[in-house]
């Protein structure tokens, strides 16, 4: 075709688009030089001109030059300063630094800024740190090379110089560097493998077919004549959609999602292929898919906020007392101070108390301004990620030695919220049971087939001396043993046609690839899902061998169809794929045998083949529908299968229809799922077939122990109601002695009804049923909860149930009955109403939720909660890379929630509390001196003083606190998972907790400052004089800080070696500070001040006197708490406190060259042996009977004389134990 007639043919092609075109040619001697065709894009879709740049340049395309990073050289200070200031805190110092610059402030400018500025720095650094290894991974991925069509040869160029309308070849194992429209490949017909792991975490290979008119295009001098027109869709995020048109030779051709390639993905099996690019860089699926997981902040988190709003509260009503008290003091008759002859500012003035007040209020909020600590964030950011990169990550017991997968803390803000967890959203295919399916049994044209007995119905008997089923070697995905279906024996079956339209359709309705050699043994199946490879090993064993397929064709080795022992390889034409999708929820093909017979085979839930059956064969429905309630009740997964004969007529015109929709540009898949409706019509039910998921290993344990700790679990799962009863009693999730709520829609009066077809009336007969049901529950629910000893609850509802549940006239009710249940079971609910389910918890009984699921279909519920946690399964990783925790087995939650979760709450409660109480301790003594200085705003510590108070002097041993405090053992809190509950009701950050800590700060602030200043009146120095202000201030800020290191060590209820250093040391720091100050700064007040004390008696009987005269009635209050009001943990402690402790966090070296089991062994070697000791009082807690009576189910109260019995006795030697891997 000439030059001018492609042009002609595209400008006529993509009128479609709307609006006029431009053409400029202009010729010259030389030949023709096209400056470049421009078509104004319609909003629908975008027109690509393939191996043009200068037509597509007009259009603005973007590069495919990528950039992940949040900042740039220009960007970086400007909008990282923003991401500071938004923080309250920050912004407060920030205000505070502002205000020090004033005359109005008592403190040098340079004491606000310098700590402000450490803080900023650090931050800004982690941020540019953290944005340079982004910038580090861009530049690689975009300096990558491909290989580019250029002058009739393929010249390899960095990813970024690629441009919408190239084409380029990629090499087998290459990776895909913009979304390209697949045309050509050296595999034959078309074909080419794909592996899309980086966009969904799946490992199993998808195949690709270019449209047959393209195929030719392998060569660089064939793919330079390719100057088409590719009609697309706009840029979006959906991975698995593509809508567009090749428009080649005045023929429209539609292109889907199996002729696009998108970015990111790799070339597997295929020397090489040819794709044209339609979308770049940012356009692409990939990167528009890139967004955060939803910001989470944490119920602490939260709570901090109110406390520093509080502190805010306090700081204010301190400042207008001291300007109140400032505004009243001024006066004439203070005629010695001179206040109204030398007034260099009106602040003192006497004649305008209004001034005086205002300004004093500025002055006293800069000499107040450490009552909110500054390192706070910085403190509870580092605890937090070393909790999660050194704890979480490396523990040996969140490891999976079969698949090398240890835990993974993706984010380190939730640390702590893993602590108070209440509820528990699961998922339960590939959550509670493994995802390894296997064929178990079957139901051909009303006979039932399989013999066995599943785990689940071995749970649910509890009877060890059930016959399991046999033992043969099978195939993986196989375990079904029935002689009557095996080795032909099917043929002498009373229906043998049934039985091979069954297996036929096991052979052909499917995606999988075959991968190998062409063997039973040797191939293997690469399939969307378990299920889809246990279905297509199952037709296999039957006789019924796929080990085949091109993307027209399907190959089967059929035994035994015509004779007894005959095999024969038979091929079928596949014409059209109707694809499974969520809303589908079925799969069919349409299919030609060799002989011209045209069958639709079509497999899917048991709710939608259902409806689409025709009106004969009542009998087999009734008996299929009876088998599979069985097979459901036994916990397997059961799916129909159903088929129709098509004449040719019928299927030509279904066919048009079919092509019409495939090619259009808007709502194509809409348009193709109501032109598939038209064909899935009247078909004959085959049978069905039940497939067995196993319990993974030790989930029944995990879920009685979370239960005992006092977290209620929930199941949504998309099973049969009667599957998911089963399998939570196998779970233990309900047992026998509970009270059972059930909501079905699977009732006589609702089948009669959906039989009628007319929706409203369902519609209403189901919603005025789960209305009744309700309140006839919710009646009954108070009336069992009302006796002491009632028993538990356990909800079941299924999904059509649940979405009239969850209007807004019946939600409230439903969240109020739920609440009360110990265990509720949602079945057949879809992914929205999963997220719909735990955001109705979260946001309406404000609890705090954790959702755990292993595929694409748990993320809304995953981004839904407070917590999600994604379990690394076989369903990819979806969920894990929506979640905040991932680990590989569901067992795995009891460690995360038991013991890091409940240590991170319980470390960074102490950590929060000991900031309050510290800040508001120095603030106090402060605020005291303000009242002998005559309200005047006069500072009673040095400015550096002051400002590394909270860097320096009280900071790391709070860290250390955050990370190394351990109340119990991993062991005994295992074993103890009631102390969890602690956590739930939020018993050690409360505001009990902070009014108490203010009590004892206002106390030690009153000794501290009383002490210091009694001793002015009577403290002499070597040279008989009195001690001065910037003396007492000295003492003063030495005595308060031992005291403050002291009480945070009365709280540890573990001393390690780094508790002892970190506190000794920050003491130590403050004596070398001042030393070395105290002779550098020869014009401060404080000059040679400590070694002036430190020639005196009194300094060293201070030093002494005041921290214990502090620190009493802290000791003697935790003294009686402990004995009289112990928590859990305490009573925990002192009947485990001869036992040996180890301290330590397993860490696990991925990659080493030993096995499995040699890595476990070797770092459990390795684990460091530091002994540890529990503080405060060595005797028996009168909680003792309380507290395991609770263990036992029986309520007990305390007795508080029972501590004496217990005190006098002499406790036994125990024989140490092996000691617990932390």
């Amino acid at each position: 075709m000439s030059e001018r007639k492609v042009a002609a043919s595209r400008s006529r092609g993509s009128g479609g688009g709307g609006g006029s075109h431009m053409v400029v040619d202009s010729v010259s001697s030389s030949g023709s030089i096209r400056l470049g065709r421009a078509q104004p894009q319609a909003p629908s879709h975008r027109t690509v001109f393939c191996n043009d740049r200068e037509s597509n340049y007009l259009a603005k395309y973007l590069g495919n030059s990528v950039s992940t990073t949040k900042y740039n050289l220009f960007t970086f200070l400007p909008k990282g300063l923003y991401e500071q200031f938004r923080r309250v805190a920050n912004l407060y110092f920030l205000t505070i630094s502002c205000l020090s610059f004033t005359p109005v402030s008592p403190v040098s400018p340079i004491t606000n800024v310098v700590p402000l500025s450490i803080v900023l720095f650090v931050s800004l650094v982690k941020e540019a740190f953290e944005d340079w290894k982004r910038l580090q991974n861009d530049m690689t991925i975009n300096n990558s090379p491909v290989d580019l069509l250029q002058n009739q040869r393929w010249e390899s160029v960095p990813w970024k110089a690629l441009q919408v309308g190239d084409i380029i070849r990629v090499k087998q194992d290459g990776f895909f560097p913009a979304d390209l429209v697949f045309l050509a490949t050296t595999n034959p017909d078309g074909v080419c493998y794909i592996e899309t792991a980086n966009l969904d975490g799946e490992t199993n290979l998808k195949i690709r077919k270019a449209l047959e008119k393209t195929w030719d295009y392998v060569t660089p001098e064939r793919a330079s004549e390719f100057k088409e027109e590719i009609q697309c869709e706009q840029p979006n995020n959906s991975l698995y959609t593509f809508t567009g048109n090749l428009i080649t030779q005045n023929q429209t051709l539609p292109l889907g999602p199996n002729q696009i390639l998108l970015r990111g993905c790799s070339l597997r099996n295929t020397e090489y292929i040819v794709g044209a690019v339609v979308f770049t860089g940012h356009e692409t699926k990939v990167m528009m898919n890139a967004m955060n997981v939803p910001s989470k902040r944490s119920t602490l988190e939260k709570k901090l906020d109110k406390v520093i709003a509080t502190l805010f509260g306090v700081l204010l009503s301190m400042c207008l007392v001291g300007a109140i008290g400032s505004a009243i003091f001024v006066n004439e008759r203070y005629y010695y101070l001179q206040l109204g002859i030398n007034v260099e500012s009106e602040q003192f003035n006497p004649g305008n108390r209004l001034l005086v007040f205002v300004l004093s209020i500025f002055t006293l909020i800069t000499l107040y301004s450490p009552i909110i600590p500054i390192s706070l964030y910085v403190s509870i950011e580092t605890i937090k990620f070393i909790q999660s990169a050194q704890f979480i990550n490396n523990d040996l017991r969140m490891y999976h030695p079969e698949t090398n997968t240890p835990a993974l803390a993706r984010t380190s803000n939730l640390n702590e919220e893993l602590g108070q967890v209440e509820y528990i959203f699961s998922d339960k295919t590939g959550t509670l049971t493994r995802n390894l399916m296997e064929f178990f049994k079957c139901s051909i044209g009303g006979e039932t087939y399989g013999t066995g007995v599943t785990e689940i119905e071995v749970g649910v008997a509890n009877a060890e001396d059930v016959q399991k089923s046999s033992a043969k070697t099978r195939d993986t995905g196989f375990n079904f043993d029935d002689a009557r279906l095996l080795s032909g024996a099917w043929r002498n079956e009373p229906n043998p046609d049934m039985c091979k339209e069954f297996f036929r359709c096991l052979a052909i309705c499917h995606t999988v690839l075959p991968e190998g050699e062409e063997t039973p043994d040797k191939l293997k199946y690469q399939a969307a899902s378990p299920d889809e490879a246990a279905l297509v090993t199952a037709a296999k064993n039957f006789g019924f061998f796929f080990y085949r397929r091109t993307p027209t064709m399907v190959y089967v080795r059929e035994s035994h169809v015509e004779k007894m022992g005959k095999v024969q390889d038979v091929s079928y034409e596949i014409l059209n794929v109707l694809e499974f999708n969520s809303t589908r929820k079925r799969q069919s093909v349409v299919c030609r045998y060799k002989d011209g017979r045209l069958v639709l085979y079509c497999k899917g839930a048991d709710t939608v083949i259902y409806e689409r059956l025709g009106g004969e064969n009542e009998e087999i429905k009734n008996v299929t529908r009876v088998h599979m309630e069985q097979y459901g009740e036994a916990g397997l997964r059961t799916l129909c299968l159903a088929y129709k004969d098509l004449s040719p007529d019928m299927y030509e015109s279904w066919n048009e229809k079919y092509i019409q929709a495939k090619s259009c540009l808007r709502d194509r898949e809409k348009k193709l799922e109501e032109v598939a409706e038209l064909i899935e019509t009247d078909l004959n039910l085959i049978g069905c077939t039940a497939i067995e998921d196993k319990l993974q290993e030790g989930v029944p344990s995990c879920i009685e122990t979370l239960s005992k700790a006092g977290l209620k679990i929930w199941v949504l799962t998309g099973d049969k109601l009667e599957t998911a009863i089963n399998i939570a009693y196998a779970c233990k999730l309900i047992n026998n002695d509970m009270k059972q709520f059930i909501i079905s829609s699977e009732t006589d009066e609702i089948r009669e009804v959906e039989n009628r077809g007319d929706q409203v009336e369902i519609a209403q007969v189901i919603k005025e049923m789960v209305k009744t049901e309700l309140q006839k529950y919710h009646k009954e629910a108070q009336t069992i909860l009302s006796v002491p000893s009632g028993k538990k609850l356990a909800f079941l509802i299924d999904g059509k149930c649940l979405m009239y549940a969850l209007d807004p006239s019946l939600r409230s009710m439903l969240l109020s009955f739920c609440l009360n249940c110990s265990s509720v079971v949602c079945c057949r609910v879809s992914p929205l109403q999963k997220a719909q389910v735990t955001r109705l918890v979260r946001k309406g009984a404000n609890k705090i939720t954790l959702s755990i699921g292993d595929g694409a279909n748990d993320v809304g519920m995953i981004q839904a909660a407070n917590i999600g946690v994604g379990i690394s399964g076989l369903e990819g990783m979806q969920a894990v890379m929506a979640s905040d925790f991932a680990i590989a087995q569901f067992r795995f939650l009891a460690d995360l929630l038991l013991v890091h979760g409940r240590w991170s709450y319980l470390r960074l409660c102490k950590v929060v509390s000991y900031f309050f109480y510290k800040n508001l301790t120095f603030t106090l003594t402060q605020f005291w001196y303000t009242f002998q200085t005559g309200f005047s705003g006069q500072r009673f510590y040095d400015d550096w003083c002051q400002s590394l108070y909270n860097v320096i002097f009280t900071a790391l041993p709070v860290v250390f606190v955050g990370l190394l405090d351990k109340d119990v053992s991993a062991g005994l809190s295992r074993k103890y998972p009631q102390l969890y509950k602690e956590g739930i009701d939020n018993t050690f950050f409360n505001w009990k907790v902070v009014g108490t800590l203010a009590l004892f700060s206002l106390y030690q602030s009153i000794v501290v400052y009383n002490f210091a200043v009694a001793s002015s009146t009577s403290g002499l120095t070597s040279s008989g004089l009195m001690l001065g202000h910037w003396d007492i201030s000295t003492m003063a800020f030495t005595c308060l800080v031992i005291t403050v290191n002291l009480r945070l060590l009365m709280t540890c209820s573990t001393v390690t070696r780094w508790h002892i250093i970190s506190i000794g040391g920050s003491v130590l720091l403050w004596f070398l500070f001042i030393f070395i100050y105290a002779i550098v700064f020869i014009n401060k007040g404080t000059f040679f001040s400590i070694y002036v004390l430190m020639s005196t008696i009194y300094f060293y009987l201070m030093v002494i006197l005041v921290p214990i005269c502090a620190l009493l009635c802290d000791f003697i209050y935790l003294g009686f708490q402990r004995w009289l009001y112990p928590c859990d943990y305490q009573i925990v402690q002192e009947v485990h406190r001869h036992e040996p402790d180890s301290v330590g966090v397993g860490l696990l070296d991925i990659g080493t060259q030993l096995s499995p089991e040699d890595e476990r062994r070797y770092a459990f070697a390795m684990l460091p042996r530091q002994n540890s000791k529990h503080t405060g009082f060595a005797f028996d807690s009168p909680g003792y009977e309380s507290f395991f009576a609770t263990q036992q189910g029986v309520v007990a109260p305390q007795k508080a004389w029972d501590v004496v019995r217990r005190a006098s006795m002499k406790p036994k030697d125990n024989k140490p134990q092996d000691s617990e891997h932390e």
